[in-house]
């Protein structure tokens, strides 16, 4: 009979040190961070919203959200604590078709969530397949934990700008740094150049 080694559990995922950008650790869970209370809305009542610097603000309720075209993409994510989970799978709505129609006079976006939560992102950022509005996670219905029942997600920047339970999106003329941002960290947050803090 051959010797059981305890805690040994086989040899770990080689993993594409180019993937993981500077100053980064691989992460084979999904770490929840949340800078308060994990809110849990009521879907009879979930409003989503785009308003501000746009020529028309619009409104959607949870079925109407459901309705709209929908993706199912793999996409890497980065926390600014330094862990680095590759291959994440998601469903959602991209936010090029939530401007569908809508014409925006601001260059800049404020999304903004339960609990009063914002982070501000450049409305080039959203656009052009970079960024989507996702409620499922790895096939099933994101847990509030991460986010759920929507959380925006914005893969080529910091975690923290891909808001949790997020409501809607304000677009703007001037550029209103969120609540992360007011406290420190970087405006933008590309974590390829490590923009973590403003000092960076």
């Amino acid at each position: 009979m051959a010797p059981i080694t305890r805690g040994f559990h086989g040899r770990r995922p080689a993993v594409d040190p180019a993937r993981i950008p500077p100053g980064q650790y691989f992460e084979r869970g999904f770490p929840v961070l949340s800078a308060g209370p994990t809110p849990r809305p009521n879907l009879d009542t979930w409003r989503f919203s785009i308003d501000g610097a746009v020529d028309q603000g619009t409104i959607w309720t949870w079925e109407q959200f459901r309705a709209l075209p929908s993706e199912t993409f793999t996409v890497d994510i980065h926390c600014v604590t330094k862990w680095t989970k590759l291959d994440t799978t998601w469903t959602g709505v991209s936010v090029d078709a939530l401007l569908e129609g809508i014409e925006a006079t601001g260059a800049y976006v404020t999304a903004w969530a339960e609990g009063g939560y914002t982070t501000n992102l450049p409305l080039a950022d959203l656009r052009g397949g970079q960024a989507w509005l996702a409620y499922e996670y790895d096939g099933r219905p994101l847990e509030p934990e991460h986010g759920g029942p929507v959380r925006l997600l914005v893969p080529h920047l910091y975690f923290w700008k891909s808001a949790k339970w997020v409501r809607g999106l304000t677009v703007t003329v001037q550029d209103e740094p969120g609540f992360w941002e007011a406290a420190g960290y970087h405006n933008y947050g590309d974590p390829w150049r490590e923009q973590r803090y403003w000092s960076d």
